[in-house]
């Protein structure tokens, strides 16, 4: 499926010179036995709009002459718990910032639209009139055919036996049949992927997973309406017609790998084309039991046939797509059972990618670059997706950490930490803070529903702390590449959009653009020698921002060596008014204003332990965040610690500098600021050197967006109810009107207010605007706030 989109959608690009190499015959992998729901809706923005798309072009080729299989059923999705009915209106609330209709039914009206089902536990439920459900093959074929239309050639029954990759970048394909040079090659190999890419010397971490549903014989009698398909997430299983009988499958807790194992890769058998696996009874028992109890006439009704078919699933349930270290070879696969729901977007996400060089949309977290070292294991990739299938159907609290293959990355402080309670976070593989338990006290206001759920009263306190005195942070994780050789200054010239190449010492905080002005990575830059820099960014984008460095690198032929040291280096943030008062009784050297000026850094001693100092804040605060050589780590956290201690220094975690920074109005990248958004609607047109000599990426996109006039801008939104606290992707209205939705939000411990950021027309963006925000169904007034909130001068960093 995943190869006749992307060769149906180039050949809409107008690419001609395109071959599809298939190993059997088209189908022959996953796709001949995927159950074929279409739903809409998902947590992920871009994800949703791909999806959306997805419907769009099956009505489309619906109308073409090829026997498609598309049928508009409309989709339930049932709530049988106050929990899953809460995230249903999360669900409907997000829709409509898409205009999606997606609205909430009562268990009367499902089961009205699902005569089936039995009500009995159903406390509501949501109702999408659009989604529907395909044949699988017949799309794959409808494809396949309108693309060979436009040109493009499949060769069926040709193996790949290996790839011919010279100088870094593939070169061509060697197959059964011959050999075909090329300059491009996609694997969309499903979950045959992971060993197409290791003939290329690349990882690409999906685990063949055995999924299992019934086909039933038919329903003694028809419905008198086509049923929709219907999911029970509380119960695991989902449903949709099937001819005169139904499909019935769902995602059991105790799952199986296929041919993955902790400690060998996928050995998937070279005649499996177009076969099953036998049938699991034992594992299907619980979801069967639970599909009887919803639809109570799979009880009784026959089964013509059980499916157990293998399908590529992911560590994190998202696809991987993108361009490989291997310049010239994609990958689009890992599809995790939804890729008939996204399979047009996928196809056309990545034809953009091939055809333009980057996507149209914002796909990092679908982007193979995200997956770090660690799922170069065997058995952290299994244990990864082991968990991701268990908890499929699970309600994604924000804030819920997984547990598969932790403790994986610490930080040199990590015993510390755990003596001193520390609730840890992961990310990357790393355990981060998130707060000390031991911190917890005081009066803090905890936020009503899901945003109160993680959360502790040590937040407010570390906050509050850090305001006021001062706050020590663990921020090893972050993710540090050095770019160094005699091409260094002018290859990170052109990356940036702000002048970097400066002073030795000096820190630049900058974004790097893609082609069409978007803001691809966000981080800052200090200059270590003429040919030497540090890039500090967030620990979940460091292999994004490492891929796109190296992209760069290659596309400018430049001489340099980009490599991640993360793990070389410790880094903790020492911030707050008296920051410079605990740091002066460690060092010799003066750090004093005039001395050590802000965004800058010098190297220095603290007591014993030689450090890298930057004059940095990401929380509003004077303050340093202090780079050692890992060995050094658990050394200077100590002697840092001991000397605030009678400082009021106080030890913090993740927790409180998102609430620090959102006072501050600081941007994070992925959700504030990401691929589809320029510098200027930002707020950050300040890093934008439209006059660098040489010029940079993205440079004349962004010029011309500025010089177009901005069409939005990234508000601060304050809630009139400061216990309505946002998590993300809310939709924001003006009037009657939806305008936006939330980027990111937050309790501000300091101004005392729910705080959140969206994206807002130009003439809704205005200081004093009264806005409304929706959260689980109830419209939250606000107002638009100039920014930033706290110390709006900035005196308190200069000091």
């Amino acid at each position: 499926m995943g190869g006749a989109s992307v060769a149906y959608h180039l050949a809409e690009l107008g690419e001609r010179d395109v071959l599809v190499v298939e190993r059997s015959e088209l189908t022959s992998g996953s796709t001949f036995h995927s159950a074929g729901l279409v739903g809409q809706l998902r947590a992920d923005p871009t994800l949703t709009r791909m999806n959306m798309y997805s419907v769009e072009l099956y009505r489309r080729l619906k109308k073409s002459e090829h026997q498609l299989g598309w049928i508009e059923s409309g989709g339930i999705k049932l709530a049988s718990t106050p929990e899953r009915l809460e995230e249903i209106r999360r669900q409907i609330s997000w829709a409509r910032a898409y205009d999606l209709p997606l609205h909430e039914i009562s268990p009367a009206e499902a089961k009205q639209l699902f005569p089936l089902i039995d009500t009995d536990g159903v406390i509501g439920a949501a109702y999408l009139e659009s989604d529907g459900h395909v044949d699988p093959a017949q799309l794959c074929y409808t494809l396949a055919a309108m693309a060979r239309a436009s040109g493009v050639r499949i060769a069926e029954r040709t193996r790949v036996l290996s790839l011919d990759v010279r100088d870094g970048r593939v070169r061509g394909v060697h197959t059964d049949r011959g050999d075909v040079e090329c300059e491009v090659v996609v694997n969309c190999g499903g979950m045959f992927a992971a060993e197409i890419a290791r003939m290329a010397g690349v990882r690409v971490p999906v685990v063949p997973m055995s999924h299992q549903y019934v086909v039933t014989e038919a329903l003694s009698s028809r419905p008198e309406k086509p049923l929709p398909t219907l999911r029970d997430p509380d119960l695991l299983v989902y449903f949709r017609p099937e001819v005169d009988g139904l499909v019935m499958g769902g995602y059991e807790r105790d799952p199986e790998p296929w041919t993955a194992t902790p400690s060998t890769y996928d050995a998937i058998p070279e005649d499996f084309n177009g076969r099953l696996l036998p049938p699991n009874w034992e594992r299907m028992e619980e979801i069967a039991r639970n599909a009887a109890r919803r639809v109570p006439i799979m009880g009784d009704i026959g089964v013509r046939t059980v499916i157990n078919g293998p399908e590529a699933f992911t560590p994190d349930n998202e696809f991987c797509l993108g361009e490989t270290d291997v310049a010239g070879f994609f990958v689009a696969a890992g599809f995790c059972a939804h890729g008939i729901a996204g399979a047009g977007g996928i196809g056309r996400v990545m034809a953009e990618w091939i055809v333009a060089g980057e996507p149209s949309f914002d796909v990092w977290h679908m982007d193979l670059s995200r997956f770090g070292a660690q799922y170069g294991s065997p058995s952290y990739t299994l244990e990864r997706t082991l968990e991701n299938y268990q908890t499929y159907y699970d309600i994604p609290y924000p804030g819920v950490q997984r547990q598969a293959g932790r403790p994986l990355r610490v930080s040199a402080a990590y015993g510390w930490h755990q003596a001193n309670q520390a609730q840890f976070g992961e990310k990357a593989g790393w355990e981060r803070v998130d707060w000390y338990e031991s911190n917890a006290g005081g009066s803090a206001l905890r936020p009503r529903g899901w945003a109160g759920r993680y959360w502790s009263p040590a937040i407010g306190v570390e906050h509050a702390q850090t305001r006021a005195a001062a706050g020590l942070f663990d921020e090893s994780s972050f993710a540090k590449i050095e770019v160094s050789g005699p091409d260094a200054a002018s290859l990170l010239e052109w990356v940036c959009d702000n002048h970097v190449a400066r002073a030795i010492g000096a820190v630049t905080y900058t974004q790097a653009l893609n082609r069409r002005g978007g803001i691809e990575s966000d981080f800052t830059v200090t200059r270590l020698a003429a040919d030497a820099f540090r890039i500090v960014t967030g620990t979940a984008f460091g292999s994004h921002d490492l891929a796109w460095l190296r992209k760069q690198a290659r596309r400018r032929d430049a001489q340099v060596r980009i490599a991640d040291v993360t793990g070389q280096f410790g880094c903790f943030a020492l911030w707050g008014p008296r920051s410079r008062e605990i740091l002066a009784t460690l060092t010799p050297t003066d750090i004093g204003n005039d001395s050590f000026p802000f965004m800058t850094s010098q190297a220095l001693t603290l007591g014993d332990i030689p450090v890298r100092a930057l004059r940095v804040t990401f929380v509003g605060e004077l303050g340093y965040e202090l780079y050692v050589s890992s060995e050094y780590g658990a050394a200077l956290w100590s002697a840092v610690w001991a000397a605030g201690r009678g400082s009021g220094l106080v030890a913090g975690g993740y927790r409180a500098i998102d609430s620090l920074r959102l006072e501050k109005g600081y941007r994070v990248w992925g959700s504030d600021i990401t691929p589809e958004t320029n510098p200027y609607e930002a707020g950050l047109g300040f890093c934008v050197k439209l006059d660098k000599p040489g010029g940079f990426e993205g440079r004349d996109a962004v010029r011309a967006a500025r010089e177009r006039g901005l069409t939005r801008r990234l508000r601060a939104i304050v809630l009139d109810d400061a216990g309505a606290v946002v998590l993300g992707s809310e939709p924001v209205r003006v009037g009657d009107q939806v305008v936006g939705r939330v980027t990111s939000g937050g309790y501000g411990y300091t101004v005392a207010a729910s705080i959140a950021y969206a994206y807002l027309p130009t003439d809704h963006a205005a200081p004093g605007t009264r806005v409304s925000v929706d959260l689980f169904g109830d419209w939250i007034d606000g107002v638009v706030t100039r920014e930033p909130l706290f110390d709006a001068a900035g005196e308190r960093i200069h000091r």
